[in-house]
């Protein structure tokens, strides 16, 4: 398995899960947030093409995470899954589009892939996050949650990988210019994570199987990539584990992934 970030923040997201098994290869998105042109530039960047998709998923409605996930779809005849709470927020025509739905608990095939949905606490009609499974490795990812709750941390038990959102630093945010209300926001059960909540949850979720933890969907204004990275070392320890910061312009590069 490896997987590779097309970009992470506010202004668009999207990250590719790639497995071969002999002849086979498996290619999955998780979440398009970015216009047409600007995803099919990142996926070249990449050394991929849209054809080359096994099929998109997409998290949640926001803008910055289901982006051209339709128009992608239908040009390449891209198979789309998301949840029906998911569906009814985009409001958009799906005709001509093999649309699948999932909710929470949910497993489902997409090739060489195992894929099991979970719910997560955020202001969106039905969010989901992901963990995929090749047979021998486990990819899990945590973005957009304002809180770790236990059925979370189940659900990404025993993963060789973690993508974790560390949206903001807590002082930042505090004296940031935003109103009130979107600090509130920000800061809610049904926002985002904190660099100190994402490493909290590192630390009761435990290490012992991961070999690569990347922090992902910081914000530009109320975070730094120094600041997320301290926080999440701070857990690591001296533990042989890789600490990636993934960036609103270059993600991160190609990672590559053995189980145990």
């Amino acid at each position: 398995m490896r997987f590779t970030s097309l970009g992470s923040g506010s202004k668009g997201n999207s990250l590719l899960v790639s497995t071969e098994d002999g002849l086979t290869s498996t290619t999955v998105m998780v979440d398009c947030g970015f216009g047409i042109r600007e995803m099919t530039r990142r996926l070249n960047r990449a050394g991929c093409e849209p054809a080359d998709l096994s099929a998109i998923i997409v998290t949640h409605e926001h803008s910055d995470h289901a982006g051209s996930a339709l128009t992608l779809a239908k040009r390449y005849q891209i198979p789309l899954w998301m949840s029906y709470g998911t569906f009814q927020s985009l409001g958009k025509d799906f005709s001509g589009v093999e649309l699948n739905f999932c909710r929470d608990g949910d497993s489902f095939s997409v090739n060489d892939f195992q894929v099991n949905a979970f719910t997560v606490s955020h202001d969106a009609r039905e969010p989901l996050q992901f963990s995929i499974d090749d047979g021998h490795a486990k990819f899990g990812m945590l973005t957009d949650t304002g809180q770790v709750t236990p059925h979370i941390s189940n659900a990404l038990a025993r993963c060789d990988a973690l993508m974790i959102e560390c949206n903001y630093d807590e002082q930042m945010l505090e004296k940031s210019v935003y109103p009130y209300y979107l600090k509130k926001r920000i800061s809610s059960i049904y926002g985002h994570l904190s660099n100190d909540c994402a490493a909290g949850f590192l630390s009761e979720h435990g290490l012992s199987r991961l070999k690569t933890i990347i922090g992902a969907h910081l914000s530009q204004n109320n975070n730094l990539p120094e600041l997320a990275k301290t926080a999440i070392d701070a857990v690591v320890g001296k533990n042989a584990i890789e600490v990636v910061i993934a960036t609103q312009e270059e993600g991160f590069g190609w990672k590559k992934l053995t189980g145990m």
